[in-house]
């Protein structure tokens, strides 16, 4: 079984970047072989897809809302997956999660396809 932890949420001012960290435990070999993602939820609203980044080839996937302002990037050696936020908006405010699932972004939007998660990390951002 795999655990995801996240931390680097906070406070923000708009305009004003965070970077959040998503760190992997438990029994599995390497991060190498998941792909892996960033969730986020506001208040009221449904779970909603942020970004990917597939073990196969590293490439990446962006949701609309967030394409040239959000980076995902991973450390495999530090088991560690990372969202770089940047120019941020109050739009922007929810809980983010991290979460896991077997190597490619394939269907990265849908939630149900996501074998783990870590329990979020709360990200306002002030006007």
């Amino acid at each position: 079984q795999l655990q995801l932890v996240e931390s680097g949420g906070g406070l923000v001012q708009s305009g004003g970047s965070l970077r959040l960290s998503c760190v992997a435990s438990g029994f599995f070999v390497t991060l190498d072989y998941y792909a892996m993602g960033w969730f986020r939820q506001a208040p009221g609203k449904e779970r909603e897809a942020v970004s990917c980044i597939s073990s196969t080839d590293g490439s990446t996937n962006y949701a609309d809302s967030v394409k040239d302002r959000f980076t995902i990037s991973k450390d495999n050696a530090k088991n560690t997956v990372y969202l770089q936020m940047n120019n941020l908006k109050p739009e922007d405010t929810a809980v983010y999660y991290c979460a896991a699932t077997w190597r490619t972004c394939a269907g990265w939007v849908d939630a149900s396809s996501w074998r783990s998660w870590g329990q979020g990390t709360q990200v306002t951002v002030s006007s």
